[in-house]
């Protein structure tokens, strides 16, 4: 059994492995069932391994979190974190937050989904009801979809001209840099799946009355438009995988990895925040002793004879 100091050395690891340097970025080359980092395992024990992993990274991730929570509501720090995960339709983005974030303690979490624009927003700028949902100091924060969609769907679609949507990936640098500056550890995470292995969750959501409701026809037409999504994607992830602010691409036609990768780059950077509980200034002893005379104690023998309430 791993020690908790192993797992933050293969987290480490695993977000080498996955990050994306400055530069360009070939998809292609990156096979969605590929398991960087994952330690061998015999193959039918890698799912049922991973599960567990993924409970015991939990667990050290709920610490650190409410160590840095502790830590902003006494004062001390500003630190938070943010995940941004993308993919394209069906590569898991709820299924991660459901098993890596649903670990974290829900006080200490702020999770926003973005949709297409409202009318509110779009008299804004793009970057507007982005800015509205950063997490505050002590949060783990975490986006379903997220800016980047300005420059995938607003350029696939031709939402906007090239003319608008060109200058946002510099525009998306500055503010992730400000957030970084800031106190924010940003995490954007791409979740790669195959074209195939989109089809078969695709045609599982038609099949499955309970899973029907997710089917959208309109992932049906962005699936006619694979490869202008990857070529996208590629762009926005070589022009925004900046120092501060890196990519980090997860192969995910393997859930069960795909969770495991996940929760890993969550446990490297909460680990590297080094963010600890607040000392707290008060007299414990005179605390302990006020607390032990205080009225109302429920140590004084009963007397004889008489029931307890509820006793039965």
């Amino acid at each position: 059994m791993p020690s908790d100091g192993d797992r933050v050395r293969l987290a480490r690891r695993v977000r080498r492995l996955l990050r994306v340097d400055p530069g360009s970025v070939d998809l292609g080359a990156i096979d969605p069932r590929s398991t960087p980092g994952f330690p061998s395992r015999p193959g039918k024990g890698r799912k049922a391994w991973s599960r567990a992993e993924v409970a015991q990274i939990g667990n050290l991730l709920s610490a650190y979190q409410e160590r840095m929570y502790a830590a902003a509501r006494a004062g001390t720090s500003r630190r938070r974190l943010l995940l941004v995960l993308q993919g394209t339709d069906c590569s898991g983005k709820d299924g991660t937050v459901r098993s890596v974030v649903g670990a974290l303690n829900p006080l200490g979490v702020q999770i926003k989904a973005f949709g297409a624009p409202t009318p509110e927003e779009l008299a804004h700028h793009f970057l507007w009801r982005i800015d509205r949902a950063m997490p505050p100091a002590g949060y783990v924060g975490v986006f379903n979809r997220s800016h980047y969609e300005d420059v995938l769907v607003a350029r696939v679609r031709s939402l906007v001209p090239p003319e608008v949507w060109r200058p946002r990936y510099d525009q998306i640098n500055s503010f992730e840099a400000a957030a970084v500056a800031d106190g924010v550890a940003v995490i954007k995470v791409m979740l790669h799946i195959s074209y195939e292995e989109q089809g078969r969750r695709l045609r599982a959501r038609l099949e499955d009355p309970t899973k029907r409701w997710k089917f959208d026809p309109a992932d049906v037409d962005d699936r006619d438009r694979w490869d202008e999504y990857q070529a996208a994607y590629a762009d926005a992830i070589a022009r925004c995988s900046t120092p501060a602010a890196p990519w980090y691409i997860v192969p995910a036609d393997r859930k069960w990895y795909r969770n495991w990768a996940t929760a890993n780059l969550l446990l490297a950077h909460l680990a590297d925040l080094a963010v600890d509980y607040p000392a707290v200034e008060l007299d414990l002893a005179a605390e302990l002793a006020r607390l032990d005379g205080a009225p109302g104690k429920t140590s004084e023998k009963r007397p004889a004879g008489r029931p307890q309430r509820n006793a039965r």
